[in-house]
């Protein structure tokens, strides 16, 4: 019987269509097509490049060079160069350029008032000073007394490198003519998923070529040659701002390469921006003197940080994705007919007779008891009959 469970479990339901002259809702499913071709057009093929296996992790490889020289006249008739300049050694993602610095000469290890500067070397008797206790924040280790620092400031005694540090910083940075140093960076990546390898260095039989070039977005992007102040200029500061106490700059390199394009159309884009206004370390030279006693030269060194970054995506067509950009875009064709029948059976005025003409039972013809309305027999086939009856 149509109601028994072995019916309903053996029903099949078939679709039916309906031509419905609702100008709503077919507007509706219009827009909801167009929406579903916008999605595969435009953003699947066109800005996500749907139809293309990608990778996403190449492998990278930088090297640096510092090129530039610059006098110091407050420390004397003293050229820095790129080797006096540069910090960590070249050929590192990460280099520290000078620009302007405070130096400490001949410092000896040795006993000596602390300076004024550091606040817990202040002192007005021998007991503020006790003995063997660091300086918090100061150059050395307390002696036990409170010596006289000037007219007007006595301060604790400390055993360490004397004279202590200077920090006088000067008004305006010693090594301004840094600004105009250039940094080459030459950068590799490796797509190892399709076998593909890229350097943002020009290909040239020219030797000179790198020695006179710089780099510009428009008119010589393959030269990696970069200006000093051009870099910071880009990252929205003023290098004049900058060299006096120090920053940090970001160097992003980044690929977007297109293999099913020719490989000359593989090139990289640079981006920086500013990521510290202050940025300073120390460093000392040391060296013995006449009396076999050793020396120091003590620099605190502000300057320009660069941090070079290299991120990086290639993309080629590949049957794999294409299929499942195409298949999720049909999918969303699908639903926008689901959504329409929706808001014909449960929103619109005439919900029930849409209701009615959408859904109908198909019913057996009349004269075949023994088959059910479903085209199956019934579960139960076996009758009982009264004793002592015969079946005909």
């Amino acid at each position: 019987m149509p109601g028994s469970p072995c019916g309903l479990l053996l029903d099949y339901k078939t679709a039916k269509f309906s031509l419905t002259r609702n100008r709503r809702v077919g507007l509706l499913h219009r827009l909801l097509q167009l929406s579903a071709l916008g999605y595969l057009l435009g953003w699947v093929l066109l800005l996500r490049k749907g139809y293309q296996e990608r990778d996403a992790a190449p492998r990278v490889a930088v090297v640096t060079k510092v090129k530039g020289a610059a006098p110091a006249g407050a420390a004397g008739r003293r050229l820095w160069d790129a080797a006096d300049l540069t910090w960590p050694p070249q050929g590192e993602n990460v280099l520290f350029l000078v620009t302007n610095f405070i130096a400490t000469a001949q410092q000896a290890q040795g006993t000596c008032p602390e300076s004024p500067s550091v606040l817990d070397a202040m002192c007005t008797e021998d007991a503020d000073c006790p003995m063997g206790n660091p300086v918090v924040h100061g150059n050395g280790i307390k002696t036990g007394k409170c010596v006289i620092f000037n007219a007007t400031r006595s301060t604790c005694e400390i055993y360490g490198w004397c004279p202590v540090e200077n920090s006088t910083l000067p008004r305006k940075p010693l090594l301004a003519e840094a600004e105009n140093f250039t940094l080459f960076i030459k950068n590799t990546v490796h797509f190892t998923k399709f076998n593909f390898s890229k350097c943002n260095t020009l290909q040239t039989s020219d030797p000179s070529y790198f020695k006179s070039c710089t780099y510009d977005p428009v008119f010589n992007p393959s030269c990696p040659v970069f200006r000093v102040r051009n870099m910071v200029e880009a990252a929205g500061e003023h290098f004049g701002d900058l060299a006096l106490l120090g920053g940090s700059i970001g160097v992003l390199i980044k690929w977007d390469c297109n293999l099913d394009h020719p490989a000359a159309q593989c090139q990289p884009q640079y981006f920086f921006s500013l990521q510290d206004t202050r940025y300073n370390f120390r460093t000392a030279s040391y060296y013995w003197g006449s009396q076999r006693q050793l020396y120091r030269n003590l620099l605190k060194l502000y300057g320009l940080r660069f941090d070079i970054s290299v991120h990086g995506q290639a993309g080629k067509f590949s049957i794999i994705p294409t299929a499942v950009s195409f298949g999720t875009s049909i999918a969303f064709f699908g639903a926008a007919t689901v959504v329409c029948d929706l808001v014909l059976l449960y929103l619109d005025a005439k919900a029930d007779l849409y209701w009615k003409e959408k859904f109908e039972e198909a019913k057996p013809p009349k004269g075949k008891p023994k088959a059910s309305a479903y085209g199956h027999r019934e579960c139960s086939t076996t009758s009982t009959l009264p004793s002592g009856a015969t079946s005909r």
